[in-house]
Parts: structure tokens; sequence; C-alpha cells
């Protein structure tokens, strides 16, 4: 089973590895590697390491069974498609919902990050200003975005090769540091912490939700995605190794800007300013990368008539969904003038969570024939997805459920309204 069942618009082929590999990069290193490692500190103390060693086996699971189900249903749109081709209809539009209103705050986080860290007190207004300007890059088609994606991302990778220049190299580097010992944080402590990091590695999803423009998907995707969450991971591990070594686990959990106090700790407080600018424009990067997939999978869902149909309509020139992507960006900005960061992040990471529970409970419909992963990576996926996503704040479970729970209703009303009419 290869293809939907949906009348998607059929966009552009444009994307080769080295530019899908960009996309997902971008996404993944956002402005969440210079702020995540304090919070998951404060959590899991000594057994950081071990927090990340779970998110990132999580965030394996959810890659491999993304990348097996992308190369059997080459479109845009992601668990969107995965789920409605191998569950069925519901599911595949609920994660598509979550999908959509997870990521629509995230975008509004790193947008409000991004203002944060050039001007706070114009943050709101400098916020807005990117999303638009962001939009119309993505409305010019994906080789704009994909460029701008690839500069942003050397620029942000230059900045985290200082950060662990100078804290694994200077004298100021302990790496007694680095011991996991200490302090048991408990189970919510590390679990919590990995959750915190994991939304560090979701970014590969960019990849899946891009299919349908990208070149040979079969092939691309999986190895993109595996490039892109490898790549990254390692990028994790240095930058967490170099704040550890300065700062120290303690240092670490209290710090509000962990990167920019590494260098200073380390005797380098010249590179400060080059920091912030750094985790600027990660949020710009990740901004970029997170319209992209959102507008692709409101485009699938606009295919089959969960969303206006007319948001499905393709560019003629560029090639992309011209009037989803307007529409993301409206919605938006529209957040980004009625939420803060803090709530933001935690209603989007439920929604990205609930996403992929449904992606490997998809992989697990694979057919042997289908070059299925082995049972145990869709299984640990999954599993891993619901304990964390509810070991989050309680606030934000509360909040991701109640706005799960009124998709399923809208959905459901539909589906009764179409009854009655047939």
């Amino acid at each position: 089973m290869t293809t939907s069942s949906g009348s998607q618009a059929t966009p552009s082929r444009v994307l080769g590895t080295a530019d899908a590999v960009t996309v997902g990069a971008a996404a993944m290193i956002g402005a969440g590697v210079f702020a995540v490692f304090a919070p998951a500190a404060e959590e899991a103390g000594a057994w950081l390491w071990v927090a990340l060693l779970i998110a990132a086996v999580v965030a394996y699971c959810n890659a491999t069974s993304s990348a097996r189900l992308a190369a059997r249903h080459p479109e845009s749109g992601g668990t969107y498609v995965y789920g409605r081709e191998r569950l069925g209809e519901l599911w595949g539009y609920l994660a598509g919902w979550a999908f959509t209103v997870g990521k629509a705050a995230s975008c509004a986080a790193m947008a409000l990050t991004f203002g944060a860290y050039v001007a706070p007190e114009l943050a709101r207004p400098l916020a807005v200003a990117a999303v638009v300007a962001l939009t119309a890059v993505n409305y010019r088609g994906l080789r704009t975005s994909a460029g701008l994606a690839r500069v942003l991302l050397a620029a942000v990778l230059a900045v985290l090769a200082a950060v662990a220049a100078v804290g694994l190299l200077g004298s100021e580097a302990n790496p007694a540091q680095l011991a996991v010992s200490g302090h048991w944080p408990g189970f919510f402590g590390l679990l919590g912490a990995a959750g915190m990091l994991f939304f560090a590695f979701a970014g590969y999803a960019r990849i899946a939700t891009l299919g349908g423009e990208v070149r040979d998907p079969a092939t691309t995707i999986p190895r993109a995605i595996g490039i892109a969450l490898a790549g990254v991971f390692v990028v994790y591990l240095v930058v967490a190794a170099a704040a550890l070594t300065v700062l120290g686990r303690d240092g670490l959990a209290e710090s509000s800007a962990p990167l920019a106090d590494t260098v200073a700790a380390a005797g380098w407080p010249e590179l400060v300013p080059v920091v912030a600018a750094g985790a600027a424009l990660a949020s710009l990067g990740a901004l970029l990368a997170l319209i992209l997939g959102v507008s692709r999978t409101v485009a699938a869902m606009a295919s089959d008539g969960h969303l206006p149909r007319s948001l499905a309509a393709t560019h003629e020139r560029f090639g992309g969904p011209h009037r989803a992507e307007a529409a993301v960006g409206a919605v938006v900005c529209l957040i980004v003038l009625v939420s803060d960061l803090r709530g933001a992040i935690g209603f989007s990471a439920f929604g990205v969570l609930v996403y992929y529970t449904i992606t490997n409970a998809s992989a697990l419909r694979l057919g042997p024939r289908e070059n299925r992963p082995p049972l145990l990576v869709p299984v640990v996926g999954l599993a891993g997805c619901l304990v964390l996503a509810f070991t989050l704040p309680l606030s934000s479970v509360v909040s991701g459920a109640a706005v799960i729970a009124a998709g399923a209703a809208v959905w459901a009303l539909r589906r009764l309204v179409l009854d009655r009419r047939g």
C-alpha cells in the first residue's frame, strides 16, 4: 500500500539527500540546544547523560518508524498520511490535528525566543516580523527555504563549535564533572528530563512531512533521517559535555543561559554576544523548518476535506502549498500575540508525543514485505512516547488532552453530518 486515498495536490520533488538532511538538522538544532540542558540538569542531576540517552533512544525509534513509513507513503503530510492508511481515518486525522496544533505552538515558541534574544522589550513585534518574513521565504518554494536553512545551520554549528572548544579545551574544564553519580533523581525526575531533551531531537519529522517534495523518497528519506539524527546526537553530546565540564551539574541547573554562561566561565566573556546571536539564528532556522512541516500537513488534511480544500492548492510557479503556508503564518502570528513562551512549549510537547505515538502504532502495521522495522523499535517508541507524555507538567497534559479531545469531537461531528447526507 503505497498511495493515499486522498486527492492530494502534487508538489514538485526538488529535495535531494543533502537538502533533506539540512532541513531536518536545522529543525533539531534550534533554540532548544541553547537552553534545554539547564532544566534537564535540574531534573536529572548527575543522571543527565542517562536522560539524554533515553531521549535519543525514543527519538531513534520514532525516526526509524517514520523513515520506513515515509518510504512506503512518499507524500507530504507525515503521520497524518501513515495513520490514515494504516490505522484508519480517525487516527490519521488525530495525528494531523496533534501535529498541527502542537507545532503551531512550537512555531510561536521559536519566534518568541528569537525576539527575546534580539530585544526582550520588543519580543512580540520581532516575533511576528520573523514569522511573516520566513512565511514569505517558504512561499517561494523549497529550494529557497533549503538554501536559507543551510546558511542558518552553518552559522549555528559554528557557534556551537566555539562553545565546545572553549569549554572542553580551556583551563576551567574539569572532566570529573561528567561522572554519573550522586543523588538518584527518581523516575519522574529522570523521565521528565528525558522528555525535555526529546524535543531537541524532534525536528527529523520535518523530513518525513516533506515526503511529497523529496526526490527518490524511498531511499532519500530514511537516509536523510538517519544522518540528521546521528549528527545532531553527536552535537548534543559534545555541547552538553562542554557545559558540564565548566559549570558542573549544579551550576548548569541554575543557569538561565547555559551556553553563554559556559563561555563566560571558561574565560571568554567576549563570546557571550556571539552565543546570543547563535541562539537567535537557531530560532529562525527551527521556525523556518517548522512552518514548512505544518503547512504540508495542513495541505494534506485539506486535500481530504478535514480542512477547507482551498488550502491544498499548489503554487504553479513555486510548487508549494502557498495558501496553507499563508494560513499557518497567520495562525502562528495570532498565537505569538496571545501566548507566553512557557505555555507554548508545554502545549507543543504533549501534541508532538501524541503524534509520534500514532507514528509507531502505524509502523506496527507494516507487513514483512514492506521493510518494516524490528518489532522492538515501534514498541519501544510507542511506549516511550506515552511515558514521556504523562511525565510532563500536569498543566501541559490537561491542556493538550483537552485540545486532542476537541479535535476528535470535530471529526465525529463531521462524520455524523456526512453520514446523514449520504
